[in-house]
């Protein structure tokens, strides 16, 4: 069979760092081990049953085997505004502010090739979500890289970037609570932001895929909460994390009318539409108790409370995530953040992901998550404590 050569813009895709992982975790667990893999970021819980019987009902209506409208049903938008305005008391037009997405993922990669020219510069946190990176590079577009360190709360310092960069910077990435590091955003910082945008002309784009999931009473708060943030920017928010449902492909932008519109426009010639009874569903998670949120949210607190505190107990010292769903955990003396994966892979069969995958700033980590019970926690940190590293 003849086998024909990908494009260029194909080959100059980064690696798939999350593919690599699953692979590596798979050979062992082929061979019979049982690993505990706090590597991923895949929810295990699962979907409320009332989206569940929402989709089943609308599945079955005779409208929803057609195409549904292409930039979504309008009440589905309504329902978005609505849900802002409750949770954030932001006001969001739900026809020019608000457009529906194919999953948060989806929305990322594409808002690149939507707003930048091929050379144009984007500024990326680092570490960060690698899937920015696919995006940029579909558009063939640049980087500066904005190193987030402990030292300053995980969170940009923007007089460390160099003048020239923000001067050519057309877009920059914001996730907060931060993949992978599970900081928080104040909203002096986003302020502090939106000035830097208003400077040098600099659209921002917050990835807020784990807006719901705060800790110890902190509730994160929306980048557009700040005044003046809806004009120079937007968010992204997938129902993945808030409501279990990251295989239904769900997620809305809202914010800046004329990065919506880009949107739109780009979705009309890569997609059709949105499966009806996905979009009933994510109408009913918006707009119908938000119990099993608050229910989620106090699993993923004691998760990480039984993880944080055994592992100190052993002898890891570590500091314990603000939000998100993951625990970013300083590698030990003496290993790289590659070589410490693989040594507790090989060694206790405990999979995490090393923090260089998510940048080089990501050095000297390893992302944890909080994704599999309690018991489970507690047995990988009496594995972990068997280890002589921690005795």
């Amino acid at each position: 069979m003849k086998t024909y050569e990908q494009s260029r813009l194909l080959k100059n895709l980064p690696e798939q760092f999350f593919a690599s992982l699953v692979t590596k975790v798979n050979r062992y667990i082929e061979k019979g081990y049982d690993v505990i893999n706090l590597g991923q970021g895949n929810p295990d819980q699962p979907t409320p049953s009332n989206i569940i019987q929402s989709l089943q009902v609308a599945a079955e209506q005779p409208k929803n085997h057609k195409y549904s409208p292409f930039r979504g049903y309008p009440h589905l938008k309504e329902a978005i505004s609505q849900f802002y305005k409750r949770e954030y008391k932001v006001d969001l037009d739900p026809e020019t502010e608000v457009a529906i997405l194919f999953g948060g993922k989806a929305g990322l990669v594409e808002i690149p090739l939507c707003l930048l020219n091929p050379g144009e510069t984007v500024m990326v946190p680092d570490p960060g979500y690698p899937d920015y990176l696919s995006g940029i590079a579909l558009a063939q577009a640049e980087t500066v890289m904005m190193p987030l360190r402990e030292e300053n709360s995980f969170l940009p310092n923007y007089n460390d970037i160099e003048e020239t960069d923000l001067e050519r910077a057309k877009l920059m990435f914001l996730n907060y609570p931060n993949n992978p590091t599970g900081a928080i955003a104040t909203r002096e910082f986003f302020a502090e932001t939106v000035s830097l945008s208003k400077q040098h002309d600099i659209c921002v784009v917050h990835d807020f895929a784990y807006g719901a999931i705060g800790f110890d009473g902190k509730k994160p708060i929306s980048f557009l909460q700040v005044e003046g943030a809806k004009d120079i920017g937007v968010e992204i928010y997938t129902l993945s994390k808030t409501f279990n449902m990251a295989g239904w492909r769900v997620a809305f932008a809202v914010g800046n009318s004329s990065v919506i519109s880009a949107i739109n426009l780009y979705q009309d010639h890569l997609y059709v539409s949105l499966f009806g009874a996905i979009q009933e569903a994510a109408y009913t998670a918006l707009t119908e108790a938000q119990e099993s949120v608050k229910r989620m949210n106090e699993l993923y607190e004691k998760r990480r409370n039984v993880l944080i505190k055994g592992l100190n107990e052993i002898g890891w010292e570590v500091n314990a995530p603000d939000g998100s769903f993951f625990a970013w955990l300083k590698v030990p003396d003496g290993f790289t953040s590659q070589e410490f994966s693989d040594y507790l892979l090989e060694t206790v069969h405990i999979a995490m992901a090393p923090g260089s995958g998510f940048g080089k700033f990501g050095e000297g980590y390893v992302r944890v998550g909080l994704l599999t019970e309690e018991e489970r926690l507690q047995e990988a940190v009496e594995r972990l404590s068997t280890l002589p590293i921690f005795k």
